[in-house]
């Protein structure tokens, strides 16, 4: 006879069928899923509407008790991710995800704003509707990347901008909130909700840097693995606890304690021994999402879903592409990341939340959301998948001047963060203060003149006897007479700021500078990065106060000028790398390579970074007889879409000593071949990869490989003429 209460065993029992009702049915659909060749999300979310109420078939189960339990899965989730992430690697790439995540989350909440007006929403709804759109899944890309098993740099970049989009996620409720309760989004509300956002990451994160890694080297040192999971596991839903007693989010307070764990230096292990447990959790997660997903309600505003889905996938597509790329990833890396996160998530169905239940918006919104996030989310293993033919299709559709200044344009960003100069730091900060001054006050202009047009034209009625209207479009005038000296100062400095960290990666100097035109494309090129880094947000923050037509019509302007700006540098920086490879070339040929040693060739490479400064630092490999590229073009190879470095120059030993050539993209490539890389680092080292990779070794991928790009500086086929390979 059991001891135990009647009602605690009921619960017992309610919670264990339940349990058991969605991983038998999640079970089965998944392996569906798989036999179809469908993402596992899939089966998953064709569980959630199996057992949730929206479709009339006769299994069901509780809908709080699922939800609780897919917290969880969120939390673990959350925590995992930190594991990987230790707080110097978020420090290395968070310039790169910190203005990837400002542009993005700027662009989508104007182009939310704006999908949410043409839909005929109200003022309220709009705004929530483009802080939905803002934010990118942490759920469904950590499941996407595993499945897919996507590591490196690629990976940190997407979950460093992940983690961005969180505290923004966070703040945009936060004022979301204010706002549905009548308090408005006043500058003083802003500013304290930074302030405490801020000091509760500084203090949770020192805290516990003082005590999570002691604690952690201690338990590890016991070696006991279940003790290892129950400590980590328990510090995990401790930090979530403390940031949801704080008003913040559970997955942030997870985050946290990951990356605090991982400071031990045994996250890697540990993110190991709770895998299983996670995806139990997660896979109910993705369950209790399908379970929101009303089919009559989408059916019924299929339009709204359809524009909504349209608005995530291009605009976060575009958006975190330019961004990383300005940040300083490469080309293929930018294109893989856009497409990553080209989704929204648990954060939308939040923000959604927030405005059903304050009355905010209507019942709709949130159902759509769900809708939005099911369609994305199966979308986004196939844009994961197909990633890398997009970047490198993007590549092949450049014109030549931007596939050289693509190719080069990383490697002058990491010569400007591997320049140490403190005067030129400190000005750069001083530029900042300055620039954030004059968006600052001309944001505050714009809104005073909004929110006072019909007191100031009242007054003007009042004074000198102006009909309303006309004293609106006197406010108008007045307005933006006063924003010039504002919008003078932001272009002013951001091209000072511009010129100085161009200088940094690139001095001038005294003389013939043989880096002006590659000076010139990184001047143009951050000042496009800088001034989109200014614009967007303001134009997404002043987009309720201002008519729509006008404020597009000037970013579009703006954007235009700037395009032609860093398309002229381009063509200059085109003719110096038609220079470059013809040095290079010839340089290459004072002696036979065949006989020259790697030192002699990297001394020959290191003599001609002197002379040719923005070239990059370009690496000699030259092609052993079992490479992969032996026999085959550099279109066919097509490495610079494979792998963001380009060919300057080929030397080809023979008897005479040796033929310089300068790539088209159409010559075989022999054994004995030394070709000149440029690039990022990173690019460098994925050519050189390829390039030395044995034929029986790599995948040919002749037949079905799209035709590479013809050469950055080169014509067509059969065109004699200097051009990059590539």
């Amino acid at each position: 006879m059991s001891l135990e209460p009647v009602g605690v065993a009921s619960d017992a029992h309610d919670f264990l069928r339940n349990l058991a009702v969605v991983l038998g049915v999640a079970g089965l659909t998944t392996v569906v899923s798989q036999r179809l060749r469908l993402p596992v999300v899939f089966g998953y979310l064709l569980a959630g509407m199996i057992v949730g109420p929206h479709v009339p078939i006769p299994v069901s189960v509780d809908e709080g008790m699922v939800r609780t339990l897919s917290e969880l899965g969120v939390i673990l989730l959350m925590y995992s991710l930190g594991l990987e992430f230790r707080l110097q690697r978020v420090a290395e790439i968070g310039a790169t995800a910190g203005l990837a995540a400002l542009a993005e989350t700027s662009l989508m909440f104007g182009l939310g704003y704006a999908a949410g007006g043409a839909l005929g929403w109200s003022a309220i709804e709009r705004l929530f509707t483009g802080a939905m759109v803002a934010i990118s899944s942490t759920t469904i890309v950590a499941r996407t990347f595993a499945e897919q098993r996507v590591h490196g740099r690629l990976r940190d970049v997407v979950f460093g901008i992940l983690v961005v989009e969180d505290l923004i996620a966070i703040t945009l409720i936060a004022l979301l909130s204010a706002i549905a309760g009548g308090e408005g989004p006043s500058a003083a509300e802003v500013g304290l909700t930074m302030v405490r956002l801020a000091t509760f990451l500084v203090v949770l994160m020192g805290v516990g840097l003082l005590i999570v890694p002691r604690l952690m080297r201690h338990v590890v040192r016991l070696e006991r693995a279940e003790i290892a999971v129950v400590t980590g596991v328990g510090i995990c839903f401790a930090a979530a606890l403390v940031a949801l007693a704080f008003g913040y989010s559970v997955a942030l307070g997870a985050f946290i304690a990951g990356a605090l764990v991982a400071e031990s230096g045994h996250g890697a292990r540990l993110e190991e021994l709770i895998a299983p447990l996670r995806d139990v959790f997660v896979a109910i997660f993705f369950v209790s999402v399908g379970m929101l997903i009303d089919p009559r309600v989408v059916l019924a505003h299929w339009p709204a879903v359809l524009t909504l889905a349209a608005v995530v996938v291009g605009g976060k597509a575009v958006a975190v592409t330019i961004g990383t790329f300005l940040a300083g990833s490469g080309l293929r890396e930018s294109v893989r990341a856009g497409l990553s996160l080209a989704q929204i998530g648990e954060f939308s169905f939040i923000i959604a939340g927030v405005g059903l239940a304050t009355g905010a918006t209507r019942p709709f919104l949130y159902p759509v959301a769900v809708a939005v996030s099911a369609i994305t989310t199966l979308l986004t293993p196939w844009l994961v998948r197909s990633a890398d033919a997009a970047a490198r299709l993007v590549d092949r559709k450049l014109p030549r001047p931007l596939q050289t200044f693509t190719a080069l344009y990383g490697s002058w960003i990491e010569r400007l963060r591997a320049t140490p100069d403190d005067d030129a730091r400190s000005l750069t900060r001083r530029l900042v203060r300055r620039l954030a001054v004059d968006l600052l006050l001309l944001a505050g202009l714009v809104v005073a003149a909004a929110a006072e047009m019909g007191r100031f034209a009242v007054l003007l009625e009042r004074w000198l006897g102006l009909e309303a209207p006309l004293g609106r479009w006197t406010v108008v005038a007045v307005a933006l007479g006063a924003a010039v000296p504002f919008v003078y100062g932001i272009a002013g400095v951001s091209r000072t700021l511009a010129l100085v960290l161009a200088a940094r990666a690139l001095p001038p100097v005294r003389g013939l500078d043989r880096a002006a035109a590659p000076r010139g494309a990184l001047v143009a090129a951050l000042q496009l990065a800088i001034l989109l880094a200014a614009a967007v947000p303001l134009v997404a923050l002043l987009q309720p106060f201002l008519p729509r037509v006008p404020l597009v019509t000037a970013l579009l302007v703006l954007g235009g000028v700037l395009g032609v700006a860093v398309w002229r540098s381009a063509g200059n920086l085109q003719g110096h790398a038609r220079a470059g490879a013809e040095v290079i070339a010839l340089a290459f040929t004072q002696h036979n390579r065949a006989t020259a040693t790697p030192g002699e060739l990297e001394r020959t490479m290191a003599q001609l970074t002197t002379l040719l400064p923005g070239l990059g630092e370009p690496e000699p490999v030259r092609l052993e007889a079992g490479s992969v590229a032996v026999g085959r073009s550099l279109r066919a190879l097509d490495l610079r879409g494979r792998t963001g470095a380009t060919v300057l120059a080929i030397t080809r030993p023979d008897a005479a000593g040796g033929e310089a050539i300068v790539p088209r993209g159409d010559e075989p490539l022999a054994a004995g071949d030394v070709l000149a890389l440029a690039g990022t680092r990173e690019a460098v080292m994925a050519a050189r990869a390829l390039l030395e990779g044995a034929a029986a070794g790599v995948e040919d991928d002749r037949d079905d490989a799209a035709p590479a790009a013809v050469s950055a500086a080169g014509g067509a086929a059969g065109v004699e003429r200097p051009a990059i390979g590539g």
